[in-house]
């Protein structure tokens, strides 16, 4: 089975989340969605793959239990499978998974506190609901 099969998000804290992610977008030339995330296009239509960069705002509660300012999101293809393997292995879960209509997410810890997300994405209604094409 496979476990991670790309970066699905970098997330970290800003004292001011749009300004940082502006001036990103402005000076580096991220791609920006309607919406104001930046998000990568790194698939085809026959595998499609998007990873998202985004900013948070520094007291968001979205990283904890960990206290460190970034979080890394992993694609997965089966995050049921998934998660009952890493519990198997004695690895941390943080909360109850989530399914939305873009996917589902899990939340793990590393040894060192790092909050690690993990998505099985649902590509084609991601692109859709990020007006991508």
């Amino acid at each position: 089975m496979k476990r991670v099969t790309g970066i699905g998000g970098i997330f970290f804290k800003a004292k001011d989340p749009k300004k940082m992610q502006a001036w990103y977008h402005k000076h580096l030339g991220l791609p920006m969605t309607p919406d104001g995330y930046i998000v990568f296009e790194w698939g085809n239509q026959a595998v499609p793959g998007y990873t998202v960069w985004s900013t948070f705002p520094e007291d968001t509660k979205y990283y904890e239990p960990s206290t460190k300012p970034f979080m890394i999101n992993y694609r997965v293809e089966n995050l049921d499978a998934l998660l009952a393997l890493l519990k198997e292995e004695g690895v941390q879960v943080v909360g109850e998974p989530e399914t939305h209509e873009y996917g589902k997410f899990a939340w793990i810890m590393d040894p060192e506190g790092n909050k690690i997300e993990l998505w099985e994405p649902n590509d084609p209604v991601f692109k859709t609901i990020n007006k991508m094409d």
